[in-house]
């Protein structure tokens, strides 16, 4: 097993001192600093459990991505965003058919997954850049509020036969974290897992704690500073680094390196530009998503005159879009969309919740330039406003809840993609973050620059609503509690129908008899009409 500790200054915190950390032969004491922190533990297959090698092996990749609903402040090069819940995605090998991911997943993150089968839950996302080859074939999410069960079960089926005595403990800290990550794939043999905190748990946002080494495992800690990169694609970092059992004292570094993921450049933006979401009212079936930015013309400004503003939504099949609206160029432009991108999953327009297998859709929205937007409205205010119509399916029916049911749609991640200089890759960053849904929808050589939402970042006001990145819309269905009525009155109007029916019936027999005259059956005559054809034949 190997660990590596990394903690990152806050931007504002006084330089530390190397010589406040302690070092010793098993571990280090790190004195109470102000920082972000990411843990990243490496297991070799054979410290997992039989349960989950079983799984693995059937996967030539599995990436499962976990983040919170509550807002939380990037620090870099930690600014890669996806919405809360849980996200897997997935890419099975050849010879082998998976069968066990589903229950495996329900056992490890909960019971209410809404996980039968990767074939049948499952959905294919498309891939607009062939080219770019960190793309599994599938993909799940759930709206999974807290990391309880996976908790639990770490500490019941792993720790219980590990020599880490710190075990429990590391595991009860992801319930803390902002968002927690794991991969495998078929090249490492080797599942990773990285866990990262905005801040720290004391009072104050203060970090103050011993960290032990495993015995048969290797230890790296970090506390690292951000500095002013040379070239833009670049994040530098300095600071100090110690190996446990093998430095005596800490390192110096400096180090540079290519980045994927950035926050918006501070030169272009003093204050950060942030984006609030929410519905707007009434809701009704046909809900509207509301994208807020305010102070849009001085803030929310493009990094590089080549990049986009871009939104990726991720739908709970609660929720769909009708992909026909957004064929029309004035419609797009009357919500400030620029285009509609990508649409996969589960996009039937009449199917109600109870009969749709998959988790839900994904869809990447290019949006308007928001210079080219304010400049075009009409009301004068520096607020960039755009609005995506959805739709909500037909819920099942339910009980003591007045004829509501709740709808939960997490926030979408909003960035800037920007193509990177001729030549640039991305294969040398320590801290890199892929599979987050949206990388497979561009190319190779795209740069994202994150948007964070309100309050997710020091100096923005919170929003006044509430702090959590997941919106809840009232869905009207059947209520069980008073359905009695609606079936006795279906039955009285059945009966009525249906003896009025009958009359009906019986006053056409009683006028015309049964059956019918045959349509090549002579015409029946009457007895003057017969006297009168007598008379003519006996002349």
């Amino acid at each position: 097993m190997k660990e590596r500790v990394t903690f990152l200054l806050h931007v504002g915190e006084e330089g530390f001192d190397p010589a406040s950390l302690n070092v010793g032969k098993d571990g280090l004491t790190v004195p109470p600093i102000k920082a972000a922190k990411e843990h990243r533990i490496t297991f070799g297959l054979s410290e997992l459990t039989q349960e989950i090698w079983s799984v693995l092996k059937q996967c030539h990749e599995l990436h499962i991505r976990w983040a919170t609903s509550e807002t939380y402040t990037s620090t870099p090069p930690f600014v890669s965003r996806t919405s809360p819940g849980l996200h897997v995605y997935f890419t099975p090998r050849r010879e082998h058919k998976v069968d066990g991911l589903c229950p495996l997943l329900q056992k490890t993150f909960g019971d209410d997954l809404k996980c039968k089968s990767p074939s049948e839950t499952f959905i294919t996302p498309p891939i607009l850049a062939e080219r770019f080859s960190m793309s599994a074939s599938s993909q799940y999410h759930s709206l999974l509020p807290s990391l309880e069960n996976l908790v639990t079960y770490i500490q019941q089926k792993m720790c219980t036969s590990s020599s880490d005595s710190s075990c429990e403990t590391k595991a009860a800290s992801l319930l803390s974290a902002d968002y927690v990550d794991m991969d495998f794939d078929t090249i490492s043999h080797a599942l990773v897992i990285n866990a990262f905190w905005s801040k720290g748990p004391e009072v104050g946002g203060y970090w103050n704690e011993e960290i032990k080494k495993g015995q048969a495992g290797s230890l790296e800690v970090g506390i690292l500073n951000n500095e002013v990169p040379v070239e833009s694609e670049e994040l530098s970092l300095s600071g100090f680094l110690t190996v446990v059992g093998e430095d005596s004292k800490p390192k110096a570094t400096l180090f540079s390196f290519p980045s994927r993921h950035h926050p918006l450049p501070s030169i272009h933006h003093p204050v950060h530009p942030s984006y609030d979401v929410s519905f707007s009212q009434p809701t009704g079936l046909h809900p509207t998503l509301h994208l807020s930015f305010p102070r849009a013309s001085t803030q929310l400004t493009a990094p590089l005159e080549t990049c986009a503003l871009h939104t990726y939504l991720t739908l709970p099949s609660d929720f769909f879009l009708d992909k026909y609206q957004f064929s029309d160029q004035l419609f797009l432009k009357s919500h400030n969309l620029a285009a509609l991108h990508a649409l996969a999953g589960a996009t039937d327009l009449e199917a109600p919740d109870w009969v749709v297998p998959a988790w839900g859709s994904i869809a990447l929205f290019e949006l308007r330039d928001p210079a080219s937007a304010i400049k075009d409205s009409a009301d004068g205010n520096d607020v960039f406003d755009v609005t995506i119509p959805l739709h909500l399916r037909y819920q099942p029916p339910n009980s003591n809840a007045s004829g509501l049911a709740d709808a939960h749609l997490p926030w979408p991640v909003v960035f800037w993609a920007c193509p990177a200089d001729e030549g640039t890759k991305f294969p040398t960053n320590p801290f890199d973050r892929t599979n987050l849904g949206y990388e497979g929808l561009f190319g190779p050589r795209v740069m994202f620059y994150h948007v964070p939402p309100v309050a997710s970042t020091s100096g923005i006001a919170a929003a006044p609503k509430s702090q959590q990145l997941v919106e809840t819309v009232k869905v009207p269905v059947l209520d069980l509690d008073k359905a009695a009525h609606v079936e006795w009155g279906t039955v009285l109007a059945v009966l009525v129908a249906s003896v009025w029916l009958l009359w009906k019936l019986f006053g056409v027999v009683k006028t015309s008899g049964f059956g019918r005259v045959p349509a090549d059956a002579p015409a029946a005559t009457t007895g003057e009409e017969a006297a009168s054809t007598g008379d003519k034949k006996g002349q």
